[in-house]
């Protein structure tokens, strides 16, 4: 969780007055494997289009080539595709991923859950600034294993209200 809590910290995490700053980081851990591989990270607005860090993350990961999953799992063969990796994944994110969006983007919730996601670690739970968020519910009802780390949350909810004190949309 620490190295979200750096995505979402970042100076590249720039604050918005709309908008969160939340960091995810997405770890692979295959049966038998040691250690665990970070796969990918995101922080928000990382990629354009309002994008979250969950979102950012996964579409990291989803366009990593062959070659690079290769450099990562070098000992398995044949190169496990981003699927199986996905389906291995634990993702660690500073705040509750988003159930709806108010700019009529995909809820992070339903792209977790699309991806295969088997485990979400969350920092604290996203306040109702403006909308429910119902996004750890989502990923229950999923199937999802939902984990909330205790200990971090005040430190996950000042990193995401760093520079504002508006929800993320």
């Amino acid at each position: 969780m620490q190295q979200a809590l750096n995505e979402a910290l970042s100076e590249s995490c720039v604050p918005v007055q709309t908008a969160f700053c939340v960091g995810c980081v997405l770890v692979v851990r295959l049966p038998g494997e040691q250690p665990a591989v970070t796969l990918a990270t995101g922080y928000s607005r990382e990629l354009p289009g309002n994008t979250h860090a969950e979102a950012n993350a996964l579409t990291k990961a989803q366009n990593l080539s062959e070659p690079c999953l290769a450099a990562l799992f070098p000992s398995i063969s044949p190169t496990p595709s981003i699927e199986d990796l996905l389906s291995h994944t634990d993702v660690y994110t500073t705040l509750e991923p988003c159930s709806i969006r108010t700019s009529g983007l995909p809820a992070c919730a339903d792209a977790l859950r699309k991806a295969g996601i088997k485990r979400c670690i969350i920092g604290v739970g996203e306040p109702d600034d403006f909308v429910k968020c119902e996004g750890a519910q989502k990923l229950k009802d999923a199937g999802v294993d939902v984990v909330w780390l205790k200990g971090l949350e005040k430190k996950c909810l000042a990193a995401a209200r760093k520079g504002q004190h508006c929800a993320r949309e």
